[in-house]
């Protein structure tokens, strides 16, 4: 089982980099805030689709839910509205690269404080040599995103 969940998530990391070059593409002719909201609308019909034959039967339950768990929502609609905006300036790779740093960082304190009730792991040097290594991908493919821009406009 563990392996068909690498297998899914790595299909979903495929879907949304295609996701990110597509909505920045389609963010130049109808803007940032109209491609984030044609997303979310299209993520609306299919997950309704999805909770009437696949669901619990238990909207309302997301009333019971805390409210803090109820800013992940929130959470998602900005991610989203990152990438709109910084994949036709930044790139793909760049956006993509950036994202995931960031999830690696902020994962990596959620981990050693234990929030959010997830497993507590300390921060230890394998993991800070990993995020330096990330971060040091980002300044080399951003650079050679600039590299490439500026050989492009001199042509």
């Amino acid at each position: 089982m563990g392996l068909f969940m690498i297998l899914f998530t790595f299909l979903g990391g495929i879907t949304l980099s295609a996701q990110s070059s597509i909505n920045g593409t389609l963010s130049r002719k109808a803007g940032t805030l109209e491609t984030t909201l044609l997303t979310f609308l299209t993520g609306t019909m299919f997950l309704t689709v999805f909770i009437i034959f696949f669901g619990k039967g238990n909207v309302l339950g997301l009333l019971d839910a805390p409210k803090w768990q109820l800013s992940a929502a929130f959470l998602g609609t900005m991610y989203l509205l990152l990438t709109v905006m910084a994949v036709p300036r930044i790139g793909v790779i760049a956006t993509n690269i950036a994202g995931i740093t960031g999830q690696l960082v902020i994962g990596v304190i959620i981990d050693h404080f234990g929030w959010f009730n997830s497993l507590v792991i300390e921060i230890d040097g394998k993991r800070i040599f990993a995020l330096l290594f990330m971060i040091i991908s980002i300044y080399f493919i951003y650079k050679g995103n600039k590299r490439s821009n500026q050989e492009t406009e001199a042509l």
